[in-house]
C-alpha cells in the first residue's frame, strides 16, 4: 500500500478501550511518547488490535488550530478571534507580533 501521509511512526499498542460503536488506541511509539487513537471499535476487530500488537501510527492533519503564549502568563493557549487578527495583520505587515 502506498500512502500521501510522510508522517509515520512505528510503535506498540498498550492500551485498548472500546465499546459498542467507538474504542481509543494508545501506541507507545518510544522515548517515553503515548499517542492515542479514536476509531471505530470495528476497525479494531478488523486490523485485529490488542496490546502489544506492532503498528505504523499514519499522522495526517486536517486542521490547524492556532495557539498563542499569553503576555500575562507566559502560558500557551487557545488564540482569540482578535488574536488571530493581530497575528495576520502583522504578518501581511511583515512585522513579527510580539
Amino acid at each position: 500500500m502506498k500512502l500521501s501521509a510522510r508522517n509515520m511512526l512505528k510503535g506498540k499498542v498498550v492500551d485498548v478501550r472500546k465499546d459498542d460503536v467507538a474504542a481509543q488506541i494508545r501506541i507507545d511509539i518510544g522515548g517515553g511518547n503515548v499517542i492515542t487513537s479514536a476509531i471505530t471499535s470495528d476497525s479494531v476487530n478488523r486490523l485485529g488490535l490488542g496490546n502489544g500488537k506492532a503498528v505504523t501510527v499514519v499522522v495526517k492533519a486536517g486542521d490547524a488550530i492556532p495557539a498563542v503564549y499569553s503576555r500575562s502568563t507566559g502560558k500557551p493557549g487557545i488564540a482569540r478571534d482578535k488574536d488571530r487578527l493581530a497575528l495576520v495583520a502583522a504578518k501581511a505587515r511583515g512585522v513579527s507580533p510580539g
